[in-house]
């Protein structure tokens, strides 16, 4: 492959990888503020009330601008229904207020759940009707992939296992009662969606150790197609690269006064002036009292674009958002005490009195230029897991090939089939007509033949019209020619030839 293309097919993978990121972004924020089920209340929620034609406005105001956030997919095969239900439960005011007063943990542990038993009857309609049309959505879908597959519709022995594999996959609904919602499924979706949240930094990390091993994989390959001149040069030349993308300035420590503070500088304010409080309100975007998945990583913007600058071929965007779920990792390993991967407001204030927001210890984070992303073992095992997969791939084709081949063969066949059908219904209406031509003529001859009979009594009343007053002689032959044909199914002399041995006895007589 040439290195220009290479490298372009790299830009475009990295274009959608980090769209593909910054949704998941979106995914953690939502889902964290879903999965508890709760706006947490922030450290100045207990302010004046205001105008009330004021605060209808503001709600409706923000109500649009959570339908617009809403609106985009949290990365969760439940998304649809998991929006839904919040936003039903939220329709019901005491319920919203529970919400709001309740406890994270109260939450996570069922506490909450309980409480739907209070909520109105056309609320706990509304939640019924999403979760049977949640119920039918998701047999579909198990549905479609038994039968990709199995190849083929209908069941097998291994579909009860399946519809197991279902119910154990798909655990955000209770599946023993598919008719209503009910306490036991509100706690499976919270649930679940924790469970998702405590699995995503895992998930993406693997996903990220992938594209790194298949990246080097690709670069490895392509040396092995050159010539050992190209190679010298194409090695060259990747070299070059790793060291200008680690020719940077400095990383600060994530989360340390000196990383915050060029933050401050960045918002136009001076380094002086460094204040924690206001720092954390200015960067708290929607003033929920938290530093959420998405405010914590803007964070650190401006650390990354010192190592990373978009459109340089030895930066790799990719990377740079593994070094940013890295960088919020280690702060919240240090700073998140009560582990809900968002950072309060009292946390946060706690974090700056220590001794390590000024000096921290050097050695507790690792920037990502400094990581081995895996070892040669592991990258020898997943080359060998690729050759597998292209050897099953392999074999997949030849497969279909053969199965291409058969069913050309069998089209043909039945077109051969179709094709001889119709060319015997044609034929058909002909060999019915034969019979029907015989007895034509055997009526013809039959006719014929009852002419003959009438003959001698013409003859003998016309006697007198024979020569020397004889009766003229009838000739009877003719007629029992004719009946001998009819008698043996043959057809009658051909015309002409019973003319002459009739014309013989005439010459005879006048001879």
């Amino acid at each position: 492959m040439p290195t220009c293309s290479f490298h372009i097919q790299e830009e475009e993978k990295t274009t959608s990888l980090r769209f593909l990121l910054n949704s998941r972004m979106w995914t953690i924020r939502r889902c964290l503020l879903l999965a508890a089920l709760v706006v947490m209340v922030s450290h100045n929620a207990m302010l004046a009330p205001v105008d009330p034609k004021k605060q209808k406005v503001e709600e409706e105001e923000a109500e649009a601008e959570t339908n617009k956030e809403e609106s985009q997919d949290t990365g969760l095969h439940y998304d649809s229904y998991l929006q839904e239900v919040v936003r039903v439960l939220e329709t019901d005011p005491e319920f919203k207020k529970k919400l709001q007063e309740a406890d994270i943990e109260d939450i996570k542990s069922g506490k909450l759940s309980a409480e739907l038993n209070l909520v109105a009857h056309n609320v706990r309609s509304q939640l019924d009707e999403l979760k049977r049309t949640e119920v039918t959505r998701l047999r579909k879908l198990q549905r479609v992939r038994m039968d990709m597959q199995n190849g083929r519709n209908g069941l097998h022995q291994g579909d009860l296992r399946d519809v197991r594999k279902m119910y154990e996959e798909f655990n955000h609904v209770d599946h023993s009662n598919p008719r209503s919602f009910e306490e036991e499924d509100l706690n499976k979706l919270i649930q679940a969606v924790v469970q998702d949240l405590e699995n995503y930094d895992q998930k993406r990390h693997l996903e990220f150790k992938r594209y790194e091993m298949v990246k080097e994989h690709q670069r490895r390959e392509k040396l092995n197609q050159l010539n050992e001149e190209e190679r010298k040069k194409e090695q060259e030349r990747y070299e070059e690269m790793q060291r200008k993308h680690k020719d940077h300035p400095k990383m600060n420590h994530p989360g340390s006064k000196d990383q915050l503070e060029e933050v401050w500088e960045a918002d136009g304010l001076d380094k002086q002036d460094f204040n924690p409080k206001a720092f954390f309100g200015m960067h708290d975007t929607n003033s929920d009292g938290l530093l959420d998945t998405m405010e914590l990583e803007a964070l650190f913007s401006k650390e990354l674009d010192k190592v990373y600058k978009e459109g340089n071929e030895e930066d790799d965007l990719r990377e740079m958002e593994e070094e940013r779920a890295r960088m919020r990792r280690h702060v919240l390993k240090e700073v998140d005490a009560n582990k809900d991967s968002m950072v309060s407001f009292n946390e946060f204030l706690d974090a700056t009195k220590r001794k390590e927001f000024e000096q921290p210890e050097e050695d507790t984070f690792e920037p990502l230029d400094d990581t081995d992303f895996f070892t040669e073992e592991e990258l020898e095992e997943f080359e060998q897991q690729l050759a597998k997969e292209a050897e099953e791939l392999r074999i997949k084709e030849v497969d279909l090939a053969r199965q291409r081949v058969e069913h050309q063969q069998k089209r043909q066949q039945l077109q051969q089939v179709v094709q001889m059908s119709q060319e015997q219904e044609q034929q058909q209406p002909v060999e019915a007509g034969a019979p029907g031509d015989q007895a034509d003529v055997v009526a013809e001859t039959n006719q014929a033949a009852a002419g003959q009979d009438a003959a001698p009594a013409e003859v003998a009343e016309h006697a007198s019209d024979g020569e020397g007053g004889q009766p003229a002689e009838v000739h009877e032959p003719e007629v029992a020619v004719a009946a001998d044909a009819v008698a043996v199914g043959g057809n009658l002399p051909p015309e002409g030839q019973a003319g002459e041995e009739h014309a013989q006895p005439q010459e005879a007589q006048q001879l």
